[in-house]
């Protein structure tokens, strides 16, 4: 039980740092305006440089497409638009519980605009008990409970291919036609959203067999999305990315060459860290207004390179009105001006239905979350079924037993 007393007294301490680093951190982004001013009339150079010693930083740095001052007024959506979205949730294994196995629950969302259809808002379970499910990853020395978010970002991506290409009202129509033999766009403009990021981080550091289990099927996902003219974004609220500032990090560099394993080997605290603390989307709200994006932007992570050239991961800055919004898209999507201009409008438009979130993701959210009475509703009908097959001393582990009820 938490001593909310103790709490209290601790608080004040909070309030007193936050005040501190509040105003040094308004210095911070008075300096990456600056070196964003800076950058602009040296974004030539600037690449050069990010080309040449990428592989000698000690950090991750991002590539601009365009000119760094572009600005781009988002257009209206069309009258007629569809949106898809997946998210998911799980309910982990446990040695305490009834039975080893674990479920994974996909909330699907299908709304569609001015076509006088149903949306669809479902979710579809999964339980995973074999063995193969349970201790296929130990051969790579990943935990039961790690795999688990591996495989549910499978299953949310092959979940959004199969709403985009099969389920109801199909890009082009029920007339059979192999939507990759069609060059043209789908008949009602299509957006295919996730909650997060496209750059699987995670996987960077698993083995070759474990990754390429779960990134081919994500890749083979968004390849059906592209056949059939759907682009999909992973939508980042409230990001954390400093990408942009690492890359204005080379003009603060006090060396002749950004080479940080020579210079900076042993430093505590690089001398070029001038803008720790300012995130990407604070210097992006001094610079945009509401309904603008910034230029596109190529990830330069690691992980990419077992991404296909076309998969390559893109990302741009939304001012969506409410908040300074991440977008990644594939490269596909971002080299399409079409396609990704519809895909901001899109996404606006699901911000301003959503009060400030899209719409499509917070519904998907709500439909795959497990609460605590759905996980004690599964316990219990496996209790039920294990019963009926004849299992003996079926239950949980005195552990978890007396957890779940004070003594004292």
């Amino acid at each position: 039980m938490l001593d909310i007393n103790q709490v209290a007294k601790q608080l004040p301490g909070i309030g007193q740092h936050l005040v501190r680093e509040t105003a040094a951190n308004q210095q911070r982004l008075q300096l990456a305006t600056a070196s964003l001013q800076q950058a602009i009339h040296r974004q030539v150079e600037l690449a050069a440089i990010q080309q040449q010693w990428q592989n000698r930083l000690f950090f991750n740095t991002s590539i601009p497409v365009e000119p760094l001052d572009t600005r781009i007024d988002i257009a209206a959506p069309p009258p007629q638009q569809t949106v898809l979205a997946t998210d998911g949730s799980q309910i982990a294994p446990s040695h305490h519980e009834i039975a080893y196995c674990y479920l994974i629950n996909i909330g699907r969302v299908m709304i569609h605009y001015g076509q006088n259809l149903h949306p669809l808002l479902d979710s579809i379970p999964e339980v995973f008990y074999q063995q193969e499910d349970l201790y296929i990853s130990r051969q790579w020395g990943i935990s039961t409970e790690e795999w688990l978010g591996y495989r549910r970002a499978v299953s949310e991506a092959t979940v959004l291919a199969e709403l985009g290409c099969n389920w109801v009202n199909p890009p082009f129509g029920f007339d059979g036609v192999d939507p990759k033999s069609i060059a043209s766009s789908p008949r009602v403009p299509t957006l295919a959203m996730v909650d997060g990021s496209l750059v699987y981080w995670f996987l960077e550091q698993l083995p070759t067999e474990a990754r390429e289990r779960i990134l081919n099927p994500i890749l083979a996902a968004w390849e059906e999305l592209r056949g059939a003219g759907i682009p999909i974004v992973g939508y980042l609220s409230s990001s954390r990315s400093i990408d942009n500032l690492n890359l204005l990090r080379l003009l603060t560099c006090p060396h002749d060459t950004p080479d940080c394993p020579t210079h900076c080997g042993d430093a505590a605290k690089l001398p070029c860290q001038q803008f720790e603390g300012v995130r990407d989307t604070t210097l992006w709200n001094t610079q945009l207004s509401p309904g603008q994006r910034s230029c596109w932007w190529q990830s330069t992570a690691k992980i990419l390179d077992w991404y296909d050239d076309s998969h390559k991961v893109y990302f741009c800055y939304l001012h969506v009105g409410t908040e300074i919004a991440r977008v990644e898209v594939p490269a596909w999507v971002a080299q399409d001006e079409n396609l990704s201009s519809t895909a901001l409008s899109l996404i606006v438009a699901q911000v301003n239905k959503g009060f400030g979130y899209p719409v499509a993701l917070a519904e998907a959210h709500n439909q795959a979350v497990v609460r605590g009475a759905d996980r004690s509703s599964f316990f219990a009908l496996l209790e039920q079924e294990l019963v009926k097959t004849g299992i003996k001393n079926v239950g949980t582990s005195y552990k978890e037993t007396r957890k779940r009820g004070s003594v004292a």
